[in-house]
């Protein structure tokens, strides 16, 4: 809903235009990112804070944690100066990596929130403040990088593209949280890869072909200037053929005549 909320505001509020395979890409994101969800395995419970400071100190998640954050840190310190204002998925790719960390931070808040009306002595648990100093870090961050990707390119391309990354990332970190791949069928693989690769081809019409003017209306126009164009001829020498149809062209070479 927000990928196509956002598409369609944009559209009316701020003078954007999504063209005809911009809105086919944002439909195929929305659907490869459906078919992920649906076939993605239902969360292994955790319902004390005890369990899920056990899941983040998994040697799994902690190596998976820092392979986040070295991307991060690349993509802040060295990408983004330098290609951040003319390549979109740098600001978004932050934001959906950090958002790794904001999700994981809020499902481990809400553990918390359950256990203080449940009267247990949740604020002396130290994961508790971890959690809500990683949370307000990873949001501002989120924050600030997202709005300078909003301010640079255009809102149309932003939410769709920042949905579907934001997505994967999600679903890639909670399958190595919680180890829900060790309950995924045949089934459910294929799904999440097909719906992987949907996303994919989403993203690359989106991405790949924003500059070009293509709609409904315009679409046999569109069609007809792809194809080759006529060969002119040179204005300063001019070939005039000579055709004589009653020689066939394998009896006789036809014949032509320069003038300059």
């Amino acid at each position: 809903f927000s990928v196509s909320c956002s598409a369609i505001l944009s559209s009316y509020l701020l003078g954007e235009r999504l063209n005809l395979l911009g809105k086919l890409g944002c439909m195929l994101s929305l659907v490869g990112s459906t078919v992920m969800v649906i076939h993605a395995p239902e969360d292994e419970e955790v319902t004390t804070l005890d369990e899920m400071s056990s899941k983040l100190k998994e040697p799994g998640f902690l190596a998976y944690a820092a392979i986040l954050l070295a991307v991060c840190f690349l993509l802040i310190f060295y990408l983004a100066p330098r290609y951040g204002q003319s390549n979109i998925l740098i600001y978004l790719t932050i934001c959906s990596v950090i958002g790794a960390f904001s999700v994981s931070s809020v499902k481990g808040l809400g553990i918390a929130i359950k256990g203080f009306f449940a009267g247990r002595p949740v604020l002396q648990h130290p994961l508790t403040w971890i959690l809500v100093i990683t949370l307000v870090a990873s949001i501002t961050t989120q924050i600030n990088y997202l709005n300078k990707s909003l301010d640079i390119f255009n809102t149309s391309l932003v939410f769709p593209i920042y949905y579907v990354l934001f997505t994967t990332i999600v679903i890639t970190t909670s399958v190595i949280l919680f180890k829900e791949w060790v309950t995924m069928t045949v089934v459910d693989i294929i799904g999440t890869v097909c719906g992987f690769l949907t996303i994919i081809l989403g993203v690359f019409l989106l991405h790949a072909f924003k500059d070009m003017d293509v709609s409904l209306g315009n679409l046999p126009q569109v069609l007809q200037s792809g194809q080759q164009a006529p060969v002119t001829r040179d204005d300063k020498n001019i070939l005039i053929e000579v055709d004589n149809s009653s020689i066939a062209p394998e009896d006789k070479p036809k014949v032509f005549v320069i003038y300059t």
